[in-house]
């Protein structure tokens, strides 16, 4: 009689193929490096921003306005950063997306479920949390959006200065989860915060994606052609009314992100890494800078517990994100018949969860949008944001740390390299020709073994044979 057939599940988490491990972990090292460069960046902007010597030049500089004015291009240096440089960031996001799509973890409809779902509830939940805070408190509801981001290099940052070995896998669902957040936050900046359209610049702005569309299909090169004509089509999106980020994200979806035959990167990921770079070294950390300045007192830090509006966004961050991820996570493990990785535990995804929490430059920019007209207003819930990440970062530090032995253990094993072939030997499990090698080692090692057996036996032999025959001839002298 045949055995029972034990169902296959699919795993939640498991391990990355190896192209994807490279990818996640090249971004991840620009986007670590970009995190610090943003914390410092809003370390500096409170410290200019609070000290009584340095707050007036913050304001002007702030508040300093060029540009060409025919162009309706004459903005505040806080402006530019805010629409001007972040939409280097949404260019980043979009061909992030995009190759994610279409040869990352969301080319498979099963695996895109999982942080597509993670994300959306991650969105979903500090919204209603907010929402609900608001009613209960007699709050405006315009903030309900500013909550639902993540940051993604702030929380990479925050796990470089832990020094947390989070395996590749929750690495990858952090960075993916951050991807699909960045899209929706677009979206929901392009639908509900955009008041009057002017439409014949943004049928100008269209056209000109159009013909960026073209040009890319067509296989034209060369940066004097794209980048003059994505500042048009900026130009063109911002005067339309609709965010400017917009077109950065559309002109990134735009690029191919798969490889052809004689192709070593496909064109959308060698401009990424070409792009990364400016995007988290410059563009974020200078909107973090002219962003992140507000007034922080030990009463304002109080008054943010006590209006719904800074509540709601404090809440939305820290208990919102953490429960909306880690039970769309769940739904979905649940739904599908899928299994947790036999490596790690739910208690591992609610840690990354509450990382996810931390809600920075998008969650600023959002603050900044729906409270426009109001910078009393926008400054607290400015500092609610501050606050609600430094909540969010301290529990994620908090749970992470207690896992941190056994994360070091399985990143050792996943960059374990014992044949120095330059793959980590977990991936060639498989391969016969990696057993043959590490046969090969193993008696090389064997075989110096022996002969250092050999010698040591040898050596043993003559010191007997002195010490035996020095006794026998103080024997015949007795």
């Amino acid at each position: 009689m045949a055995a029972p057939r034990t169902p296959h599940h699919r795993k939640v988490l498991g391990r990355l193929s190896l192209p994807e491990r490279t990818f996640v972990g090249d971004a991840l090292r620009t986007e670590t490096v970009g995190g610090v460069l943003l914390l410092v960046a809003a370390i500096a902007a409170l410290i200019w921003a609070n000290v009584p010597a340095l707050h007036d030049s913050y304001e002007s500089v702030s508040h300093f306005h060029l540009g060409p004015e025919a162009f309706g291009l004459h903005l505040s240096i806080a402006h530019w950063a805010a629409d001007g440089l972040l939409a280097i960031f949404f260019f980043v996001a979009g061909i992030e997306l995009k190759r994610e799509l279409v040869a990352g973890d969301l080319k498979d409809p099963r695996a895109a479920a999982l942080p597509v779902v993670a994300a959306l509830c991650g969105m979903a939940v500090p919204a209603l949390v907010y929402v609900l805070t608001n009613l209960s408190g007699g709050g405006s509801l315009q903030g309900w959006a500013v909550p639902t981001a993540t940051d993604i290099a702030f929380a990479l940052a925050v796990l470089a200065v832990i020094g947390t070995s989070l395996p590749s896998a929750l690495r990858a669902f952090l960075l993916t989860l951050a991807v699909v957040d960045d899209l929706f936050a677009i979206l929901i900046i392009a639908v509900f915060f955009t008041a009057e359209i002017d439409f014949a610049a943004l049928g100008g702005a269209v056209l000109g994606l159009v013909v960026f569309w073209l040009l890319l299909r067509k296989g034209v090169r060369g940066w004097y052609v794209y980048v003059p004509l994505a500042l048009v089509i900026w130009a063109l999106m911002y005067n339309s009314g609709v965010h400017a980020t917009v077109a950065g994200v559309a002109m990134g979806l735009m690029l191919r992100c798969t490889t052809r035959e004689g192709e070593q990167h496909s064109p959308g990921e060698h401009i990424e890494h070409l792009v990364r770079p400016l995007s988290a070294g410059l563009a974020v950390p200078m909107f973090a800078l002219f962003s992140a300045g507000v007034s922080v007192s030990g009463g304002a830090l109080g008054d943010v517990f006590t209006k719904p509006e800074t509540l709601g966004v404090v809440l939305g961050l820290v208990v919102g994100k953490a429960l909306g991820i880690f039970g769309g996570t769940w739904l979905t493990a649940r739904f599908t018949r899928a299994a947790l990785s036999d490596d790690l535990e739910w208690a591992d995804v609610f840690a990354v969860a509450t990382l996810a929490g931390i809600g920075f430059t998008v969650s600023l920019l959002i603050g900044e949008l729906a409270f426009d007209g109001d910078a009393a207003l926008t400054g607290e819930v400015k500092a609610a944001v501050l606050l609600g990440s430094l909540i969010a970062a301290t529990l994620a530090t908090t749970l992470l740390k207690i896992r941190n032995a056994k994360y070091r253990r399985m990143v050792e094993a996943e960059e374990r390299d014992d044949d120095l072939d330059g793959i980590p030997d977990i991936y060639e499990e498989d391969d016969p020709a990696y057993h043959l090698r590490m046969a090969a080692i193993h008696e090389s090692k064997a075989a110096e073994h022996r002969r250092i057996a050999e010698l040591k036996a040898a050596e043993r032999q003559r010191l007997a044979e002195v010490t035996g025959g020095a006794g026998e001839e103080d024997d015949r002298r007795a």
